[in-house]
């Protein structure tokens, strides 16, 4: 059952756009961002993939304070994973043989794993995680209202938005802009968060259309970025608005970069163990995972990229190697990381922007659909399992697509909690709303589960311009010493308008901007309290 939890300031209906010309608009900004010479994801290149890194964010600063050990890797099937034939439909078999006579996978072909739960063909190497109690399935997965737009539906996934809400940001990036812009100033030892191979998407965008990384797919550069901790040069920029955005994501980048050292560490620390890995996409970059693991970096939240789902045509052949990449490289990313015992902190899992047609079309494929399985991945499920029944071919939408059963939120919110240990509140606050958390995936936290998790929780501080004046509103559970800073777009603090002691409480101070040295700009307002930042971003035009 979902709840409302809507936020005005900076949150989700904050930065809610209200019609499709806005989202094309949206889109467009993106490709600005990429022709400034600053591409909308954030890396460089270790052992020939792009890596991307992710700066802190309340998310990250909860999955810091929760169960430390654990991770989460998600696969993504980009294009849309036809999930009929990915796990085969037992009750409605005939129905299934009728509406797809080329493309049906016949039950004698199929990997039987229970007399309701057959898979395609090519996912046999699957069978030994569910044998050992490892492999979990949640059918017809979607969400209300599919859109059936591969941008579009891709954008929800991202954002958790609902079908009839356009937002511009993502679950972590509209975090990292509102509530913790200092990783400018201040940023974490090691990246919390790095997506590996292929382009970001809105999952790291803020309200203001601002992707928290910048892309190189120059191999030599890491050594230059990882010698110097910075790739641009803040200073040399246009004076305008122009030259004001540029240099603060250069900042970004340079800030970003500076994890470069850390990840070639434990690149050179770590090795791979399993010779089961596929020669491919997929299979380079869960190596490349397994080995910075192992190698001791301390992330938490991977995403890998498996393109090719979008199977309108020749689906058969195109379909079974994808799925062959998907099962034998995660059954050898899972021995891998047996090696050293590391498999026990890791939960895996995949998603996909939609699902396909009941029926096939002319061109030996299957069109965009609705509903679809996931697959999840590992120990931390504590036995094996099936969710969300058979899938019914005959119970169809508008567009003779499937309807979805289990809403992908009710996953991501479960995953959340369950696994990484976040407080249920600050899950909702990430996501929006309240979600369902499922009992049935089996996962559960050490110690308390639902630990109030102080650390994630924010002040409530805002920062506005009245009347010639900083107005910072911020709320102390105690009273401590308080310092407010003021760093300009390229992390430089400029002022620290105050130092001293606050009673507990609702506070608001005001700082005169003729004595904070700030001229017009955008700069990020730091409160610093009980040896943590929180902050936000300010313009100043005058």
């Amino acid at each position: 059952m979902r709840t409302p939890n809507i936020k005005i300031n900076g949150g989700r209906r904050g930065d809610r756009l209200q019609d499709g010309k806005a989202h094309l608009a949206d889109h467009g900004r993106r490709n600005f961002m990429r022709n400034l010479g600053v591409v909308g994801t954030a890396g460089f290149m270790l052992n020939s993939l792009p890596v991307n890194s992710l700066g802190a964010t309340p998310f990250t600063a909860a999955l810091t304070d929760g169960d430390d050990e654990r991770i989460l890797v998600m696969i993504r099937l980009k294009g849309g994973n036809d999930g009929l034939n990915t796990i085969i439909p037992v009750a409605d078999h005939s129905l299934y043989r009728t509406a797809r006579p080329d493309l049906a996978i016949a039950l004698n072909d199929t990997v039987q794993l229970t007399p309701d739960l057959n898979l395609h063909p090519q996912l046999a190497p699957l069978q030994r995680l569910w044998n050992e109690g490892e492999m979990h399935v949640v059918q017809n997965v979607g969400y209300p209202e599919q859109n059936l737009s591969h941008f579009r539906s891709s954008d929800i996934w991202a954002t958790t938005s609902d079908a009839d809400e356009v937002i511009t940001s993502g679950v972590l990036g509209r975090y990292l802009n509102d509530e913790f812009p200092d990783f400018l100033s201040n940023p974490p030892e090691v990246p919390p968060a790095i997506q590996i191979g292929g382009q970001g998407n809105l999952l790291f965008n803020n309200p203001d259309d601002f992707n928290y990384a910048i892309s190189t797919r120059n191999p030599t550069q890491l050594y230059n970025i990882a010698r110097t901790g910075q790739l641009y040069d803040v200073a040399n920029v246009p004076d305008c608005g122009y030259g004001e955005q540029l240099g603060y994501l250069r900042a970004v980048a340079n800030t970003t970069f500076r994890y470069a050292g850390v990840l070639a560490q434990a690149f050179d620390a770590g090795a791979n163990d399993a010779n089961g890995y596929l020669d491919d996409r997929l299979g380079q970059q869960l190596a490349l995972v397994a080995r910075l693991i192992k190698g001791g970096l301390r992330t938490r939240f991977y995403v890998v990229e498996l393109d090719g789902f979008d199977t309108h045509a020749n689906q058969a052949a195109d379909h079974a190697r994808l799925l062959s990449s998907v099962a034998n490289n995660t059954d050898a990313f899972f021995s891998d990381l047996m090696v050293g015992d590391h498999a026990d902190r890791v939960l895996a899992m995949t998603f996909s922007e939609f699902g396909r047609r009941i029926n096939q079309n002319g061109s030996m494929g299957t069109d965009h659909g609705a509903s679809a399985p996931l697959m999840i991945f590992g120990s931390g499920l504590n036995g094996n399992g099936l969710t969300g029944g058979q899938p019914d071919l005959q119970t169809v939408d508008d567009n003779f697509n499937m309807v979805y059963q289990r809403d992908f939120r009710d996953v991501y919110a479960t995953v959340l909690s369950r696994w990484l240990c976040i407080a249920d509140d600050v899950v909702d606050g990430i996501m929006g709303a309240s979600f369902e958390r499922m009992d049935s995936l089996g996962l559960a936290c050490q110690g308390s589960p639902n630990a109030v998790n102080e650390r994630a929780r924010q002040l409530a501080l805002k920062a506005y311009l009245a009347g010639g004046e900083v107005v910072l509103e911020y709320d102390l559970p105690a009273a401590g010493e308080v310092r407010v800073h003021c760093f300009d777009v390229s992390g430089r603090k400029v002022a620290t308008p105050f130092d001293g002691r606050r009673g507990g409480g609702a506070q608001v101070q005001r700082l005169r901007l003729e004595s904070s040295g700030m001229a017009s700009g955008i700069y990020v307002i730091a409160l610093e309290y009980g040896g943590r930042m929180y902050s936000r971003k300010l313009g100043i035009f005058r």
